[in-house]
């Protein structure tokens, strides 16, 4: 899928990497075309998919963005969610939509790493022997 460039794609996988850099959280950026479902919807079927549950503290944070259709979602697991604030998501997103409105597909989403990274950081700092439990690269989906 040809969505970004591969600086574009680096880009992205670059912020992943710093956001994770001090936190024991775990970001993951997931792209498709098309989402002829609510993307909220479509983003928790990804979570599972991509096994995101199965993070030791139940800290993993999905970016979910259906490109042609220009849906987007941000959600986190259990242990994310039960200590951010309550406009959290909404609020990441809106500065993410931010970005998207002028075309900016990368900055967004980059900036929805980076605050998801922030409060990861807040909330469940980089542990001593942490271990990266899931990939940092882009899971490119198929809408199946």
């Amino acid at each position: 899928m040809a969505v970004f460039t591969e600086e574009e794609q680096q880009r992205i996988q670059q912020a992943v990497a710093d956001a994770e850099k001090n936190t024991s959280g775990e970001v993951r950026v997931c792209i498709e075309k098309t989402c002829s479902d609510d993307p909220l919807d479509r983003a928790v079927k990804y979570f599972a998919q991509l096994e995101m549950h199965k993070t030791k503290l139940r800290n993993g944070v999905l970016i979910y963005v259906a490109t042609v259709d220009r849906k987007f979602a941000i959600i986190g697991d259990a242990g994310i969610n039960s200590v951010v604030p309550g406009d959290f998501w909404d609020t990441t997103k809106e500065n993410m939509l931010n970005h998207f409105k002028y075309g900016n597909l990368v900055e967004g989403i980059i900036t929805g790493i980076k605050e998801a990274g922030e409060h990861l950081q807040k909330y469940f700092p980089h542990l001593l022997n942490d271990k990266n439990e899931l990939p940092d690269d882009i899971a490119f989906m198929d809408g199946n």
